[in-house]
């Protein structure tokens, strides 16, 4: 990819991109307002959340397509996924809806992958490719916290996704930290084997785009190719 794409500003994926971070402070105000006291807005705010995902699908669609990936693309992509899940999962929290174990279970996964990134970067790899295993731990969980978020009532819609919920969640917290174990493992072959060596093919440049955490209720496609 030519440096003068790379350097690209002005663009309709990054403006996407930019759009979605502008409305992680409208989510969060639409999603505590039973917290304040005031009238739920659910509905507004999961209906942003499918917003959200559907631009955060159409950017990287498109970024690939128009051969407009650019460094601030991949800082504003995972930059809102990121966003999205904390700012969730800090409003889950503060309305009771999940306990603060859980919070600083997927926390603390964060943390780790974190220090396995930064080791990959002190022998000159880039963040390695997302697995099988990470997919699969994302899809449960950008399904799992709108269907809590539905479950904060007392009908019987409520209740059904209640149970469906904390399955997906409990699943994806399980294979959250099972694919961080197998980034560790990855990660420990390329230190002992190559210390000090260039990237490898499957090493990607950028901003970290590991076993991650997509905007919930997204089908997240990385704009690296």
């Amino acid at each position: 990819m030519e440096e003068s794409h790379l350097d690209k500003v002005w663009t309709i994926p990054n403006a996407l991109s930019a759009l979605r971070v502008a409305g992680v402070p409208v989510f969060l105000w639409l999603v505590l307002q039973p917290y304040f006291g005031n009238a739920s807005l659910d509905g507004w705010a999961i209906a942003l959340l499918a917003v959200s995902g559907a631009t955060d699908y159409l950017d990287g669609k498109l970024a690939r397509r128009w051969n407009q990936v650019t460094r601030l693309g991949q800082v504003l992509d995972p930059a809102a996924d990121r966003l999205y899940t904390l700012s969730t999962l800090l409003a889950l929290l503060l309305r009771d809806i999940i306990p603060w174990w859980f919070l600083v279970l997927l926390l603390a996964r964060d943390a780790f992958m974190a220090l396995n990134i930064a080791s990959l970067r002190k022998i000159g790899y880039g963040p390695l490719r997302v697995n099988f295993i990470g997919k699969a731990a994302t899809f449960n969980l950008m399904y799992a916290f709108p269907l809590l978020l539905l479950a904060d009532g007392g009908d019987s819609l409520a209740d059904f996704a209640r149970v469906v919920g904390w399955a997906l969640a409990i699943w994806g917290a399980g294979l959250y930290w099972w694919s961080a174990g197998l980034y560790t493992t990855q990660v420990r072959r390329l230190r002992s084997t190559a210390p000090g060596a260039g990237r490898t093919p499957g090493a990607v440049e950028g901003p970290a785009q590991d076993l991650g955490s997509p905007p919930l209720g997204s089908s997240h496609e990385s704009r690296e190719s």
